[in-house]
């Protein structure tokens, strides 16, 4: 296992008073609310980004956001590390504990409070599943629109944690798009309410602001997130090409042209057939590059916009063209990309990275990350959300060869900083964590990082929520 990527020393005055600690902690919560023997901690000890793991001290699982403000208040008042944690699927390392932590995670906060469809709003608790939001609303016509690949086990507070997006983001925009409200409990358990059910709300975008901070700000227990009626149809597309190259150059000249797909997704050939085997969707073997791109409309708007994509698509080479014809069709070319991470871990363990770069410079890119795989003699599947330019590169590699897993993770940050140079930044959704903690000067100024650490400090001046993650361990402000 890699150990390039420090942690804090867990502080010993905390781990000292490990049995207090727990004791206490009994006294705040329900019976069957904490864990504190090891057998019990170490499903907690990592999350999705499985090369890094440590045992928490403990793990509190509160029912109510009283519970949650008690325990932080506690964890506060003796300097005690909480990381936040919704259904572990960070990809980033975003919910990777310390020795020292405590782990609050949300799961037991899993029920839906209100459905307001003349707002097209609903408030739920943090622990609720993304698709849970879709499944209360879609007999009423409507759907909860971020749509992370984890939907069916991502959680809704990990999703304002990470800004998390998804396959029909291109449209529909990523969580911040569709967050209109939270409960936080700030780390000293004080509680604040951000937003409502209103399309603006009054004061500064804290709202904003919490979005995407990764658990370093507070922890949020409820939320209010938009609702969106559904379309009268939607088609999913899949168009081979000849290249990687060309497919991302058509992808390009697709949004280059002012038309916005609701989804416009890439594989190239290794990712084809590892979701092909996995999900028989129907997928063309014989294509170096696929592009599903789904429309949606009435007949007469999904006929005119596909009728403009196939052609800028045959400008670029486009060998194969496959509509679905049915419901089923429409749900296996879903179940194929949707599945593509899983399928990827039956063959080899892999770093999912999660870089954005101008749509301009995607078919660069996608040269440049094969060179960079072939120079350290790995191996690459491309799969992303090709029409906002945010790629997911999964290098292959063996987790229990140590050479072979810091080859792939330095060849991770290759790609990383070649998206930065590109124009783009180091994540599209899946947050800093610890995985790209370290990048963050090569992202930004030590000046733009001092601004972003004071505005944290505003909120966390002792530094206990999540401290580990996000900004590099050196340059950091005294707690």
């Amino acid at each position: 296992m890699p150990e390039t990527i420090a942690f804090l020393e867990p502080k010993q005055s905390v781990l000292s008073r490990r049995a207090a600690i727990i004791e206490d902690l009994a006294d705040l919560l329900p019976p069957g609310c904490l864990i504190s023997e090891t057998r019990g901690l170490v499903p907690f000890e990592t999350d999705a980004f499985i090369a890094y793991r440590q045992v928490p001290l403990a793990v509190a699982l509160p029912e109510t956001t009283a519970q949650v403000a008690a325990v932080l208040k506690y964890c506060s008042r003796y300097g005690i590390p909480v990381v936040p944690r919704g259904a572990g699927t960070s990809l980033s390392g975003g919910a990777i504990p310390q020795a020292d932590a405590v782990v609050i995670g949300l799961s037991k906060m899993s029920r839906i409070l209100d459905i307001d469809f003349a707002n097209r709003t609903a408030t739920v608790q943090a622990g609720v599943t993304n698709l849970n939001i879709s499944e209360a609303v879609s007999a009423d016509g409507f759907f909860y629109a971020p749509d992370p690949s984890s939907q069916l086990a991502c959680t809704i507070g990990g999703n304002i944690g990470m800004n998390s997006g998804g396959a029909h983001c291109l449209k529909y925009g990523v969580t911040t798009n569709n967050l209109l409200g939270v409960k936080m409990v700030l780390f000293d358990g004080t509680v604040i309410e951000l937003g409502g059910k209103a399309l603006d709300a009054p004061g500064y975008d804290l709202l904003g602001l919490v979005c995407g901070s990764e658990g370093q700000l507070g922890i949020v227990t409820e939320a209010t997130v938009r609702l969106i009626a559904k379309p009268e149809g939607a088609r999913p597309v899949l168009f081979g090409f000849p290249s990687s190259e060309e497919a991302g150059s058509c992808v390009a000249e697709v949004i280059g042209s002012g038309i916005i797909p609701v989804a416009i997704e890439f594989m190239d050939k290794p990712a084809i057939s590892i979701c092909e085997a996995f999900a028989h969707a129907g997928y063309p073997m014989d294509v170096e590059a696929l592009l599903i791109v789904e429309v949606e409309g009435s007949e007469a708007e999904m006929e005119a916009m596909l009728s403009n994509i196939i052609e800028i698509a045959r400008r670029h080479g486009v060998s194969t063209i496959k509509e679905s014809q049915s419901a089923t069709e429409a749900a296996l070319i879903w179940k194929g990309r949707k599945s593509a991470f899983g399928a990827t871990g039956r063959i080899a363990d892999y770093i999912c990275m999660d870089g954005t770069v101008p749509l301009g410079q995607l078919s660069y890119v996608l040269k440049k990350t094969s060179e960079i795989i072939d120079g350290y003699g790995l191996r690459v599947a491309n799969v992303f959300h090709a029409g906002d330019g945010n790629m997911h590169p999964l290098i292959l590699y063996n987790i229990n060869d140590p050479e072979d897993a810091a080859r792939a993770e330095a060849a991770g940050n290759d790609i990383l900083k070649l998206c930065v140079d590109a124009g783009g930044c180091l994540t599209g959704e899946h947050g800093v964590g610890i995985e790209k903690r370290d990048l963050m000067l090569h992202q930004f100024s030590q000046a733009d990082l001092d601004q972003q650490m004071a505005a944290r400090a505003a909120f966390d001046p002792q530094w206990i929520m999540n401290p580990s993650k996000v900004f590099p361990l050196e340059g950091r402000p005294a707690a």
